[in-house]
């Protein structure tokens, strides 16, 4: 029985990195939303309630019944949580003069309390409200206090509840994952267990469970997260998977190719599927981003399903659908930050059940995970590139010829960043084709041509990401290469936009 940390999701932003830094404690956890809780599960060892957009006083504020949750499991209610558990138990919340955002310091007024083990008096804390809870209740006992806010971190006497005000999960806090640390094996006394090892034999196991005697088909993209998925299932089921990859004319320069180089001798059964001019055709006239992402994943499925039919008794479709994927496409609060095409279930007209090995990890546990397995440090140290390729990395319509020069350009950046040594200390890099012409002077000659834009970001889990200061003596290099070589090119702009308020890709 796996034990595991349940987290309620009232729509914050930083739920999922609650996920990562108690996973980061080698304890397996997983995220519902706030009224979905799994009470019959018997590996629930503490549950932990996120915050959220909203006031704990909104009419529409995300609410739930707690008392069958309260007393049963140690509890942690964070930001929202802590509030939403002082005013459903009589205390007060109200709305703050100014909103509190940014670096405090907590002030500890009890040692001894085991949330607080290790934690350093006057530490920085990460603050993000606009409520506060002014008073409570006589059995709530205050731990914690900052300059601006008394009521920054409480127990509840009888029972194993805590609440703190401010972001133990955030990185800016700086004993945070200390706190979390004490309430994960502390207070619910994990085990701290769960590591890449264990997740690839409880892993490799469900999967044999689940899939039987099933022939599987996998959607390989030759990045990090399908080569992983594609592992895990040969491991599991060997040569009853068959992976497929499709060349969409979407691709990185000759990664088509490439990546059936690279899985030669891994012993997966691989099969070409040359598409470009189906896609190209689909994408004829399309500008919008939702609806090329739409276009481009419905040429996935059309593919598949042809391709699939042409094998004898395929059951499965397996992806390696990972979990930002997964929040992206929809949160609790019904707002999509953009679609992504192997997200939400097939059409029934596949006939296939879908199997999803990866889709509750992060970006950096499936590469533990691959590393784990043994794939090679070439294909894990890939950066992530997008599910409908260089079809978001165009802005506006897409044909052959833009495709040509996105592909020429993006070569020589990623190259360059090989030769500089930079590739491996950056966490995602490419090259965009903006729907902007300028005027240069090449020779003597006046030009009219495109502008690609250079993105190159560092983050964890791609949650969020902050953009990464190349040195500009390569910068130069790299701009005068593709403007020297790069046909219908004439100006190349960097990227210094952060996620958020910016998402890693344009569209």
């Amino acid at each position: 029985m796996q034990e595991k940390i349940i987290i309620l999701d009232f729509g914050s932003q930083y739920t999922q990195l609650i996920a990562r830094r108690i996973r980061e404690l080698n304890t397996y956890c997983e995220i519902y939303p706030y009224n979905k809780f799994p009470a019959d599960d018997p590996g629930i060892i503490g549950v932990v309630l996120s915050g959220s957009p909203y006031s704990v006083n909104d009419p529409q504020a995300l609410q739930i019944d707690l008392s069958g949750i309260r007393r049963r499991w140690p509890l942690l209610g964070i930001c929202y949580g802590a509030q939403y558990l002082a005013k459903t138990s009589g205390g007060t919340v109200e709305s703050s003069d100014t909103r509190e955002y940014g670096k405090a310091h907590l002030v500890w007024h009890d040692d001894a309390d085991p949330l607080m083990k290790g934690v350093r008096d006057n530490s920085i804390v990460w603050m993000s409200h606009g409520d506060s809870i002014t008073s409570t209740p006589e059995d709530f006992i205050n731990v914690g206090s900052t300059a601006d806010v008394r009521n920054a971190a409480f127990r509840i006497s009888g029972e194993e509840t805590w609440g703190v005000q401010f972001h133990p999960e955030v990185y800016h806090s700086e004993d945070g994952l200390k706190v979390l640390g004490n309430f994960v094996a502390g207070i619910c006394g994990s085990k701290q267990d769960w590591t890449p090892a264990s997740f690839i034999e409880s892993t490799v196991a469900q999967l044999r469970e689940k899939l039987g005697d099933d022939k599987v088909v996998l959607a390989l993209s030759g990045g990090v997260d399908s080569t992983v998925a594609a592992v895990l299932l040969n491991r599991a089921i060997g040569s009853r998977l068959t992976c497929i990859f499709v060349d969409n004319g979407l691709l990185r320069y000759h990664e088509f190719e490439d990546v059936l180089a690279d899985y030669e001798g891994m012993g997966l059964n691989v099969i070409g599927v040359d598409a470009k001019e189906h896609f190209y055709a689909n994408l004829a006239g399309v500008t919008d981003p939702e609806k090329k992402r739409k276009v481009i994943g419905k040429g996935f499925i059309d593919i598949f399903d042809r391709e699939a039919h042409k094998l004898k008794d395929i059951k499965w479709l397996a992806q390696g659908t990972i979990y930002p994927d997964v929040i992206e496409s929809l949160s609790i609060t019904g707002m999509v930050i953009k679609s992504h095409h192997n997200v939400g279930g097939l059409p029934e007209k596949m006939n296939l059940r879908l199997v999803e090995p990866l889709r509750l990890l992060f970006k950096d546990e499936v590469r533990r995970v691959g590393r784990e397995l043994g794939i090679s440090p070439k294909l894990i140290g890939r950066h992530p590139f997008p599910g409908p390729g260089l079809g978001v990395r165009i802005l506006g319509e897409v044909t052959p010829e833009k495709v040509r020069i996105l592909q020429e350009a993006d070569h020589i950046y990623i190259q360059g960043l090989r030769d500089w040594n930079l590739y491996d200390k950056v966490w995602q890099a490419g090259t965009i084709l903006t729907p902007i012409r300028s005027v240069g002077v090449m020779g003597d000659e006046r030009t009219y041509e495109n502008v690609v834009a250079l993105r190159a970001v560092n983050s964890t889990d791609g949650m969020t990401a902050t953009w990464t200061p190349l040195p500009h003596e390569f910068l130069a290099e790299v701009s005068n290469s593709i403007i020297r070589k790069v046909r219908g090119v004439n100006r190349v702009v960097y990227d210094i936009s952060s996620k958020p308020p910016s998402t890693i890709e344009w569209e």
